[in-house]
């Protein structure tokens, strides 16, 4: 079986996994996929929207089920939890509609405004019409992306599929370690304030 094979076969699995824990590179490649004809547009969009929405969906569960435990009165409680619930007491709408846009407040929101009054319901309608823009965004971005790379695409389509994966693979890594650093870069900046 060869990589595009398996992409086909195991491509939205693989966003929808990847969209629920570090969404951004997931969605861009989800882009790179449609445009590489390795999956399909609308499948990219949803596999990226539903696992976005619902690990977004889990954290604001967290957050009501367990707002008197010790986890999630931490991170109610840090820096990121202070501003989340300021920012969202102000426009609740509009922060539960944004959230998944705001970069490194993806968890700590969902989980702050489950600790809220925040209606449920509200808050599934707002997600999933942001998951679903954010989502449509990404691809488009990844899409594009895509084609800009099309060139190089074409000159190494004459090496193994080993070799695509392993360029695969470091790009995801080197992707991981910026945001991991960014987000250990923005945790010092929150803890000096």
């Amino acid at each position: 079986m060869t990589v595009e094979q398996l992409v086909e076969s195991y491509g939205s699995v693989g966003l929808f996994v990847g969209s629920s824990l570090e969404g951004e590179a997931s969605a861009m490649l989800g882009g790179i996929m449609v445009h590489q004809h390795l999956i399909r547009f609308w499948p990219a969009i949803i596999a990226l929207a539903l696992g976005s929405f619902l690990a977004d969906q889990v954290f604001f569960l967290l957050g009501h089920w367990w707002r008197n435990s010790a986890i999630v009165r931490s991170v109610q409680g840090s820096t990121a939890g202070a501003r989340v619930l300021t920012t969202f007491n102000a426009r609740p709408d509009v922060f539960a509609f944004s959230l998944r846009f705001l970069y490194g407040l993806r968890m700590a929101g969902a989980v702050t405004i489950g600790t809220t009054d925040y209606p449920w319901l509200r808050f599934i309608l707002l997600n999933a019409m942001s998951a679903l823009i954010w989502a449509l965004a990404w691809v488009t971005l990844g899409y594009l992306f895509g084609q800009a790379l099309a060139p190089l695409f074409e000159r190494l389509s004459g090496y193994s599929h080993f070799i695509w994966a392993g360029i695969a693979a470091a790009l995801c890594i080197a992707a991981v370690a910026v945001m991991a650093s960014r987000r250990r870069r923005a945790q010092r900046l929150t803890t000096r304030d």
